[in-house]
């Protein structure tokens, strides 16, 4: 006789009997706490992704609000850069001004300096001619007038200033 794969006999009812004690013992001490830790453990990645996901939005909230400070900042500076550059133009503005100013002084200072000391030499001129002239006139006066030598300094004149002069 034959024997074929499976044959039904009191061995194949406890194998089948053997076989759900076994699973039903290795489903109470090992599917279930191995069933636990993958629950447990999807549930720590979820949590995991869940905290990574937050903690991005709030990265990237933090990242926006210090970008839009970066940008506040920047107008800030360039707003200092422009009230500095305004003043600064300003203030050159006032010593051009005033250096313009003591420059004008200056030239009035040195022109008023320069026509008294042309109205001195003049007048020092005028002094000095003055002198001579009286010094000559002395002299001419000392000397004895008669009409020959009155007449030879008059005709020294005319020479000396010549005809022209002398007729305009």
């Amino acid at each position: 006789m034959q024997q074929g794969l499976v044959q039904f006999s009191w061995t194949f009812v406890f194998q089948i009997f053997n076989t759900i004690i076994i699973f039903l013992v290795l489903r109470r001490i090992l599917f279930q706490p191995v069933t636990n830790f993958m629950d447990e453990r999807t549930k720590s990645i979820e949590n995991a992704i869940n905290d990574a996901e937050l903690k991005n939005q709030q990265a990237d909230e933090l990242k926006n609000d210090y970008e839009s400070k970066l940008d506040n900042i920047k107008e800030e500076r360039n707003q200092i850069i422009r009230e500095a550059t305004k003043r600064a133009e300003e203030r050159s503005d006032e010593i051009i001004k005033a250096a313009q100013t003591e420059a004008k002084l200056i030239i009035e200072r040195a022109n008023l300096e320069i026509e008294r000391e042309r109205q001195k030499a003049i007048n020092l001129l005028k002094d000095e001619i003055s002198a001579l002239s009286i010094m000559a006139a002395t002299k001419v006066i000392e000397k004895e007038l008669n009409e020959e030598a009155h007449q030879a300094m008059i005709k020294k004149f005319i020479e000396e200033v010549g005809d022209e002069q002398w007729l305009n």
